[in-house]
């Protein structure tokens, strides 16, 4: 299925949750948040959000610097 992600048509299996997906774009272990379809979705419900074709989603990381 075509997603939006960050702005560019990529290809994702169907029924792809969110926890997947950050797996996939391997940030699973980054602080990450994630907007789906301009509505920010909180890190507990990443496993139970699964995604459909046409979804917009932005993916940001947290980057720390001094």
């Amino acid at each position: 299925m075509k997603l939006q992600l960050n702005g560019e048509s990529r290809t994702f299996p169907e029924g792809i949750s969110l926890v997947d997906l950050i797996v996939h774009l391997d940030l699973a272990d980054r602080r990450v948040a994630v907007e789906c379809n301009r509505e920010i979705i909180p890190r507990d419900r990443h496993a139970e959000h699964i995604l459909v074709a046409g979804d917009i989603v932005e993916v940001v990381q947290f980057v720390g610097g001094g």
